[in-house]
């Protein structure tokens, strides 16, 4: 009697299970607004390959470098911008992955370069497999987010023929990326993503939990505080300037970080600076401003 009543609690219990699973996968919008654990905001300071971008197109730094600069620079997480990594060979990758867990330094996630806007069938079909090797290769560097380009709009196409062929794109690559646990992070990046509104329609329709945006808060280029507020419910990653747009307008961080702490934002804060000053010592003045408005807004 006793294991009867245990296996009806078990398949009660399951059955719950089953149900919460599917309420948390069948709204984006509740997904990403992560009201399902505490509204606590998380706002943890990383940084990103990119902000060294100078010494390493010049080979003056090497990933192993940027890696033993965080343990100096004291932030929560790292980028991989997969631009200056030497190679993808497995050995490689899980040999950048020891060097940062030895380091205490965790992998927030690697980021690509990718043009999933394009009307031809066969040039989607080429960005899909390169979106699925770099999972492959994320998922060897020990990261769970992996960073990707919606593409620049071709001549004479509209933001409606754009959007499809994206979701078209990335439908299938997040269900390859999900197979591996890894989120794919659609980045607020000019072309078919200079618009808030084009980014929430694609992850509406893509409609996956492993879809997301990789929020740049910088690369709006006008009116991007309530742009930014569009997409933040949708945020698994963040890119940070403390600049927007061409014109390179000031940023009021502080605002910033009040936005993402009244949306419970979870995750990395990465600075990804690209200031007229040398980032040996431009990075770390970016980096302590953000530590101090996370300690401020955020429960680390």
């Amino acid at each position: 009697m006793t294991q009867h009543v245990h296996r009806r609690d078990f398949i009660k219990t399951a059955g719950a299970s089953a149900v919460a699973s599917l309420a948390w996968s069948s709204n984006r919008a509740t997904l990403s607004a992560d009201t399902s654990t505490t509204p606590r905001p998380r706002l943890l300071v990383g940084c990103c390959a990119y902000s060294y971008r100078p010494y390493l197109e010049k080979k003056q730094m090497t990933m192993e470098d940027f890696i033993l600069k965080a343990v100096e620079l004291g932030v929560q997480g790292v980028d991989i911008t997969t631009y200056w990594l030497t190679s993808a060979d497995p050995g490689y990758l899980t040999g950048l992955r020891h060097l940062a867990y030895k380091n205490g330094v965790p992998l927030s996630g690697a980021a690509i370069g990718t043009n999933m806007c394009q009307s031809d069938a066969a040039k989607r079909r080429d960005e899909l497999e390169k979106i699925r090797h770099w999972v492959d290769a994320t998922e060897l560097l020990g990261a769970a987010h992996l960073r990707v380009f919606g593409g620049e709009l071709p001549p004479g196409a509209s933001d409606e023929q754009g959007i499809g062929w994206v979701v078209e794109t990335m439908k299938p690559a997040c269900e390859y990326a999900a197979s591996k646990g890894i989120i794919l992070g659609i980045e607020s990046h000019g072309g078919i993503t200079s618009k808030a509104a084009n980014i929430v329609e694609i992850l509406r329709r893509v409609d996956s939990p492993y879809a997301g945006c990789n929020l740049d808060i910088s690369n709006f280029q006008e009116e991007p505080y309530p742009q930014i507020e569009a997409c933040l419910p949708y945020a698994t990653h963040t890119h940070v300037r403390d600049f927007y747009g061409e014109s390179k307008t000031p940023l009021d961080l502080e605002r910033v970080w009040q936005m993402f702490a009244k949306a419970g934002y979870k995750g990395y804060m990465s600075a990804e600076y690209e200031g007229d000053e040398d980032p040996m010592s431009g990075v770390p003045k970016l980096i302590e401003r953000m530590k101090v408005l996370s300690r401020r807004y955020s429960s680390v």
